[in-house]
């Protein structure tokens, strides 16, 4: 390979970068011929590496649906008027805010098969989990988002008749997504960063992937170097499609 196309890959750049940095700070000796994709067998790892992209994708995608559902479920109960409602609602918020997501997703695949016997794999154990924990933060969100809604165009609408399910899908939740967009997108982001916690249950994600390979061919700093830029891309591309999608809403 000439050298003008050695300096153009960035992954060697970022490869050499780091090992300046490093070589001056310690006499630790660098593998970084397990991750260069110049090498059939760096190619190779990096593939595995890779592959669990699509895991952590769907995990966090699948999520962050079905919390943003039970979310606005949740926060309808708090806004009624209906003082038991209410209380349920606040009962929900405080108890899934407060259970660390890595106890959930362990009691989840480990509890519910004993509790109620209903067992699940990984990937639908994550996505309970990591829903019930998310889902008490998206209420918060929809609650606030909906409560900042003026009470003039509620009135309004009362005053043509519309019903209670014809005010909230054509009045106050266009206008309350407009507001709690930004929050719904750092908690997918959020949720992006969570999902590795199922690698703990053998979920084969990006963290759960590194793991392996790391125990494979023993180069922990190289390969969980690998995972943090996996994770930052992801990251920012989502961050970038949300602020698009912000914009979009905001001329529209």
């Amino acid at each position: 390979m000439s050298r003008k196309r050695y300096l153009s890959n960035p992954v060697l750049i970022f490869v050499i970068a780091v090992t300046l940095t490093g070589c001056t700070s310690s006499s630790y000796e660098w593998g970084w011929f397990e991750i260069i994709p110049t090498t059939s067998k760096g190619a190779s790892n990096l593939r595995f590496l890779a592959g669990g992209v699509w895991m952590t994708l769907a995990l966090s995608l699948t999520s962050i649906f079905f919390s943003i559902l039970i979310g606005l479920f949740i926060a309808l109960t708090g806004i009624s008027e209906t003082s038991w409602l209410r209380w349920a609602n606040r009962t929900y918020v405080e108890i899934f805010r407060s259970i660390p997501i890595l106890v959930l997703i362990l009691w989840v695949y480990y509890g519910l098969p004993v509790v109620l016997g209903i067992s699940m794999n990984p990937f639908s154990a994550g996505v309970v989990a990591l829903a019930l924990s998310d889902s008490a933060f998206e209420a918060e969100i929809f609650r606030g988002g909906i409560q900042s809604i003026g009470k003039g165009q509620i009135e309004a609408a009362d005053s043509i008749g519309l019903n209670y399910y014809q005010k909230m899908r054509v009045i106050i939740l266009p206008q309350a997504v407009r507001r709690i967009l930004p929050p719904l997108g750092n908690q997918f982001v959020y949720m992006l960063k969570m999902s590795s916690l199922v690698s703990i249950i053998g979920l084969q994600e990006l963290t759960r992937r590194a793991n392996e390979l790391t125990v494979t061919v023993y180069r922990p700093l190289e390969i969980y170097t690998v995972l943090v830029v996996e994770y930052l891309l992801l990251i920012l591309i989502f961050s970038w499609m949300v602020r698009r999608l912000e914009y979009k809403l905001k001329i529209y």
